[in-house]
Parts: C-alpha cells; sequence; structure tokens
C-alpha cells in the first residue's frame, strides 16, 4: 500500500498532507465568508483578519446549529434511503488488487431525478424553502468539517478493526492511513456502498441542490433570476446530470478503483465539494450580473452549432463578438456547452468502441502500442481512469483476442510474421475515432477545465475568488495526470513507454 501512495517524494507527500489536513478545513470557512459578507473580496477580508487577528478569524467561523445539522441529517438520511431501495441495474466494477469484484446498483439517474424532483416541490407546495438552506449555509459547512472528520476518524478505526474487503491494509503511517485511507471498498453490511454515498449521492448530489439553492435564493431576495445565474446553474446542472448518466462507468475511474476511502476523498466530497465546486454560483447570489438578449442569441447559436446547421454556424461569430464588452466576455461562458459536449462525445466514443462484444478496434489500440511485436502477443484494451477515460493497459486473454479479430489467428497459420500483422497508428485513431489520444495522453482534462471556467466567466472579473475552483481544478487533473502516468509506467513498462514515444504530451498538446 505504501508504495502505491509515494507517487511523490516522501517530503512532499507528507507535507502536502499536513497542509491540507490544516488549511482545507479553515479555507472553507474564509471562502463562504468572503463571497457572502465580504463581496466576494479577498482584501477586504485580508484586511479584517490583519485588523482583528485570531480572534476575529474565530469569530466569523459559525457554530454549528440544530438547523444545520437537521438539514444535513435529513438530506444525507434521503440520499442514503434512495441509493438502497431505488431500482436499478446490477453493475460489476473493475478486480481489485486483491480480486475482489464489487458489485453495485445503478440507480444514480433515477436517484438524481427524485432528489431535484422532491427539492423544487418542497419549495414550489410551501413546505420548504430552499433559502433556508443558504441563509445556514456557514453553519452547515462548519458542520460538515467537523462531522466529516469525525466520519473518517470511523472511516480508519473500521479499516483496522473491521474491513469489508481484503482490500484493506496500513502504510504504517497513522497520519498516512487517516489522510489516503485503510479500505479501498469500505461497505456498511452488504449493499451500503460508503464511496458510492460519499462521492456521488452526497458530495455530487449536492453540487446540484446547492446550485438550485443559489437560485432560489436570489429569486427570492430580488423577484428574479438573472440570466448570468442562469447560465452558470444550466452548465453545472448539464455537467452533474452527465455524471449521473455517466456514473457507472465512474465506478471504474481512479476515485473508485484506487483510492482509498479516506480523508482525500470522503472529506473532500463531503465537504470540498459542497462548498468550493458550487462557490461561482455562491458568489453569483449577491452579485447578479445581467447579460441581455446578446448572450441567449449567443447561446441559441452554439446550440444550433452543436446540432450542425451551417448556415447559423456562419452567423454565429456576430452573436458572440457583438455588443458590449462584458455581453461579449460573458456569451464566451456558453461555450461551456460545447466543452460539456466534448468532453461527454468522449465517454460515448469510448464506451461505443469498446464495451460493446465484438468490437474490432482493439487490435487497433495494440498496433498504436507496438512497433516492432515480433511475434503478436496478446493485446491491451483500455480503462476508464482518471475523472473521465484515461488510456491505460490492461491484457486480454489471448483467445478473446483472437475472436475480436479472427484476420490475427488466421495470419498466424499461414506464418505472417509480426511486422506484417501490424496496424498503423494513424490508421487506428481514425478507425476508432480516438484522436485526442493522439493528441496528448489526458487530454480528456482539457474540456473538463474548459467546462468549469466557462460556467464561471458570468462572474465577470471583479474578483478572482470565483475563478478559485478552476485554479483548484486545474492543480489537481494535473497531479492526477502525473498519478496515471506513474502508475501506468510502473504497472505496464515499456508498452507504456511506446505509448509515451507516441504521444510526448500529457494534458496540452505542444506544451504539456
Amino acid at each position: 500500500m505504501g508504495e502505491e501512495k509515494m507517487v511523490h517524494s516522501a517530503v512532499v507527500t507528507y507535507a502536502s498532507v499536513v497542509s491540507l489536513l490544516t488549511l482545507c478545513p479553515p479555507f472553507v470557512i474564509l471562502l463562504w465568508y468572503t463571497m457572502v459578507h465580504a463581496d466576494g473580496s479577498v482584501s477586504q477580508t485580508w484586511d479584517y483578519l490583519m485588523q482583528h487577528g485570531l480572534q476575529g478569524f474565530i469569530n466569523i467561523w459559525p457554530k454549528p446549529t440544530a438547523v444545520a445539522w437537521k438539514i444535513i441529517a435529513y438530506y444525507a438520511a434521503f440520499e442514503a434511503f434512495l441509493q438502497l431501495f431505488l431500482p436499478g441495474k446490477r453493475v460489476e466494477g473493475p478486480n481489485s488488487p486483491a480480486g475482489n469484484r464489487p458489485v453495485y446498483k445503478a440507480n444514480g439517474v433515477a436517484a438524481y431525478a427524485v432528489t431535484l424532483i422532491t427539492y423544487f416541490s418542497l419549495w414550489w407546495f410551501g413546505i420548504f424553502n430552499p433559502a433556508i438552506v443558504y441563509d445556514h449555509l456557514g453553519e452547515i459547512f462548519s458542520a460538515l468539517i467537523f462531522g466529516s472528520f469525525i466520519f473518517c476518524i470511523f472511516l480508519y478505526i473500521k479499516g483496522h478493526l473491521a474491513p469489508s474487503s481484503t482490500d484493506s491494509g496500513s502504510s504504517g503511517n497513522i497520519i498516512i492511513d487517516f489522510y489516503w485511507g485503510m479500505e479501498l471498498y469500505p461497505r456498511i453490511g452488504k449493499h451500503f456502498d460508503i464511496k458510492v454515498f460519499t462521492n456521488c449521492r452526497f458530495g455530487m448530489m449536492s453540487w446540484a441542490v446547492l446550485a438550485v439553492t443559489y437560485c432560489i435564493k436570489q429569486y427570492e431576495e430580488n423577484g428574479r433570476v438573472a440570466d448570468s445565474m442562469l447560465v452558470n446553474t444550466t452548465l453545472m446542472l448539464v455537467y452533474v446530470t452527465k455524471f449521473f448518466w455517466w456514473e457507472a462507468g465512474y465506478w471504474n475511474t481512479m476515485d473508485i478503483a484506487h483510492d482509498r476511502a479516506g480523508f482525500y476523498i470522503c472529506w473532500g466530497c463531503l465537504v470540498w465539494v459542497p462548498s468550493v465546486y458550487t462557490s461561482p454560483g455562491m458568489y453569483l447570489v449577491n452579485h447578479p450580473v445581467n447579460l441581455g438578449f446578446q448572450a441567449l442569441y449567443a447561446y441559441m447559436s452554439t446550440m444550433i452549432v452543436i446540432g450542425k446547421d451551417k448556415n447559423s454556424a456562419e452567423q454565429m461569430p456576430s452573436a458572440w463578438f457583438g455588443g458590449k464588452l462584458h455581453q461579449r466576455m460573458v456569451s464566451f461562458s456558453l461555450a461551456g456547452a460545447l466543452s460539456l459536449k466534448f468532453e461527454t462525445g468522449i465517454k460515448k466514443n469510448i464506451q461505443s468502441q469498446f464495451t460493446r462484444p465484438g468490437r474490432s478496434c482493439l487490435p487497433y489500440l495494440y498496433s498504436a502500442l507496438v512497433v516492432h511485436a515480433g511475434r503478436l502477443r496478446p493485446p491491451f484494451s483500455v480503462f476508464q481512469s482518471g475523472g473521465l477515460i484515461g488510456l491505460i493497459l490492461i491484457q486480454l486473454d489471448e483467445s478473446l483476442w483472437r475472436y475480436l479479430h479472427p484476420r490475427v489467428a488466421e495470419q498466424e497459420r499461414l506464418g505472417s510474421s509480426g511486422s506484417d500483422m501490424e496496424y498503423s497508428y494513424a490508421n487506428y485513431i481514425t478507425r476508432c475515432g480516438l484522436k485526442q489520444w493522439g493528441l496528448s495522453r489526458h487530454f480528456h482534462y482539457v474540456p473538463e477545465i474548459s467546462a468549469a471556467f466557462f460556467w464561471t466567466l458570468p462572474a465577470l472579473f471583479n474578483h478572482f475568488l470565483p475563478y478559485f475552483y478552476v485554479v483548484f481544478l486545474t492543480i489537481l487533473l494535473f497531479d492526477r495526470a502525473k498519478r496515471d502516468d506513474d502508475r501506468c509506467q510502473s504497472k505496464y513498462g515499456k508498452y507504456w513507454k511506446l505509448y509515451c514515444e507516441k504521444v510526448p504530451y500529457r494534458i496540452i498538446p505542444g506544451i504539456y
């Protein structure tokens, strides 16, 4: 376990772990305070802290209240109930390092729909006003900080005393174990998967719920929802909807299949996602920007272009570049729809090419990696990794290889050489439609970061803090790309090296 964790040097690892454990909780409170009470101005918060010192920081840290705990408890219980009892397709995860294969119930889309419909209904019929959540947001974040910390202690103790599977163990360092986690697939009972709950049903679901909450709060305050808020919320909801539509694929990613259940994953999803990921909308509640008809026209043009209407495509530049400066800038935020469309297209493309039985693109992937095979060996396929789908190699059974591409068996029978059986890399990427992985090894992170930037643009540039999530996401994904590469290099050796020689850039083609 320890070897898998030490992707960076020991000094960097320990310094990072200690820093994140100590700095993330107070940062969440400072972020909330600055967005809600300091006009989004970092300098205003800084001046306050310089003037009042530590006592000033203690004063702005809200104490968890009974209302906050009730809101969290009702929400968590509701999502846990949906996770357990809504019907869903049986889905198997990837084989674990210890040979275990987790089984899930894919009911995320149903849970997502039920959650949003219920939330809207409670507001519409006057049963519960979501604006209350915003009014107690600081107290809720404070309660989540402490409650999630206690929950991580529970996971640490459970990993030592009652692990759910053999995919559990200790690095020998209590801090590392607490931070990275002890168990890969912790469960309560047989069916309640803890990581599915923390990552998907609590964390990602709260992103959508809070995005809607900010809209309703702005409506309650101003009698209308600014179109800047609508752009921000719409793009976020599209992203979260896409996540739940693809939730079964997420269970094969690094978050679930590699990272263990500790502070890094669980506290992050329970606290960091609701606070930091939703922060652009939190800012817009008190800083509405009226984009006007210009942005709407740009959006419609963008959507038609996505639908491949040539005439509207010719009109789109004038829609984006006409009008006032802020209208032009914010119109670009609607390009986030394009980023989300492209990102979704990557997933659909990979899933359609590699998950249906009998697909013949696998041999082309092999040819992209092996330059001189000598005698053909069993090939490799793709494995879903990172935030989306990454190109990682896993061995296939030789019989499956022949089933997928009978031509190989025929050529071996005729005595053809390995070089005769190779396919060109260009042929592979053209046939499979995976050109983005010929550009860089983790190109799928580019639309991920772009989407975050574009749904933040409606906040304009009066303050930096709304863009913190974009900066954080960039650092997170760049680090994840390095971890992905290091794991692949360790596991697949020369084959991964051959791929890196073919595709030298990690994320941004021509730059990095």
